[in-house]
């Protein structure tokens, strides 16, 4: 029996899968069962941010591996200790908690909102507006959250407590915030959404007016934040700092982890018993966090991620199939004039080079130490599958 065969035998059916059993990577490049290599434009969607098993990720997890590979919450830990310190300091927070994705982040941050806006305010005040088009993950609560119709469906009752607003309609916004309303739930630029970034304006409002009503700002940076648009954080684009903001994916470069990040206000909502995670903080993801960390910390790593974008931007706009590039760094989504996302994507992948797709986009997520060579060779095979 193949390994294909064998998967779908046993693993429950819930993704739709491309017929590539990947067996080994290296630095931007992995290759299958049979050894053809492939170009990868996606990271693990945008997990691998430092590529295939990056020589000193690797050797900073091995040596966790080696010495510590779990410990319950109830101790403490160097490496978590030392991961918190430099996570903080980098993102300008003032505590974190730790998880392991993406969803988790997001779950811990409606926890504290709500319990922040009870412990000051009492009863009545946890409404949670978030935006049409987001994405907060699949649990039970963060598909309540989500703003995407095709989400609401199978798992009734879905949680009460979300109100949805149009992206980038102050007006909307103004209409739905009220005295039951503890926070504003965001994304700044919409990956599973199609990779759309939100106005300066629209932002600008939502800061202002949560201000003045002690609303929180919750910013969902799993896919924007670590560094994914040329800055640690999305929202340095756009000259805000969030009360309190999520990360995931890239994170740990490829390890479980997530994290929960909140400001000074914030940072004693969540007490002994209040929230927990059994794999949260392990000390291998933190291993893996910090030389990650170390890495984005380096002189010039950002600007070079930010400019690498601008030039994957600049060429694909060449493409006369290409009608727009949306996006922020190296987070990009493709709108096509008349080919299909998903026929691309699998053209793509016969060709040896792995790309991902937002609703009617391709979508790219490519490791942020890609190559200038690597970025010309892939952006060649896309541009000759489109032109075809």
């Amino acid at each position: 029996m193949n390994t294909i065969d064998k998967f779908n035998q046993h693993v429950m059916h819930s993704y739709g899968r491309y017929p590539l059993v990947m067996e080994a990577g290296e630095n931007r490049r992995c290759r299958d069962e049979s050894g053809k290599e492939y170009i990868d434009f996606g990271s693990g969607i945008g997990t691998n941010s430092l590529g295939y098993c990056d020589e000193k990720w690797a050797d900073a997890v091995c040596a966790q591996v080696r010495t510590l590979q779990h410990s319950s919450n109830y101790y403490y830990t160097a490496v978590q200790a030392e991961f918190a310190d430099k996570l903080c300091t980098t993102a300008g927070y003032s505590s974190v908690f730790f998880c392991n994705s993406g969803a988790e982040a997001n779950e811990c941050a409606i926890k504290v909102a709500r319990k922040y806006s009870f412990d000051k305010y009492g009863k009545g005040r946890h409404n949670i507006i978030t935006l049409v088009n987001s994405f907060h993950g699949r649990t039970i609560a963060t598909l309540s959250a989500t703003g995407q119709d095709v989400f609401h469906n199978y798992f009734f009752p879905f949680l009460e407590g979300f109100v949805n607003v149009k992206a980038n309609d102050i007006a909307d916004l103004n209409d739905k915030i009220d005295d039951t309303v503890c926070a504003v739930m965001l994304e700044y630029v919409q990956g599973e959404g199609g990779v759309n970034a939100l106005s300066q304006d629209f932002v600008d409002a939502v800061y202002d007016i949560c201000g003045k009503r002690d609303i929180l700002v919750i910013t969902d940076e799993v896919q924007t934040g670590v560094g994914r648009t040329g800055k640690f954080l999305a929202g340095e684009h756009f000259g805000k700092k969030a009360d309190i903001v999520t990360l995931a994916k890239g994170i740990a470069g490829g390890v479980p982890m997530g994290a929960c990040l909140v400001n000074e206000k914030c940072k004693d909502v969540l007490t002994p018993g209040t929230h927990g995670s059994t794999f949260g903080g392990n000390p291998i993801a933190c291993a893996g966090g910090l030389a990650v960390l170390e890495r984005l910390n380096s002189e010039g790593f950002l600007d070079e991620v930010a400019e690498k974008g601008k030039y994957i931007k600049a060429e694909l706009e060449k493409c006369s199939e290409v009608e727009s590039v949306s996006g922020l760094g190296m987070m990009i989504g493709i709108k096509l004039k008349t080919k299909n996302a998903g026929e691309v994507a699998k053209q793509a992948l016969d060709k040896g080079l792995l790309v991902l797709t937002a609703k009617e986009k391709v979508r790219l997520l490519p490791p942020l130490t890609i190559t200038y060579d690597e970025l010309k060779e892939g952006i060649e095979i896309l541009k000759e599958i489109l032109e075809e």
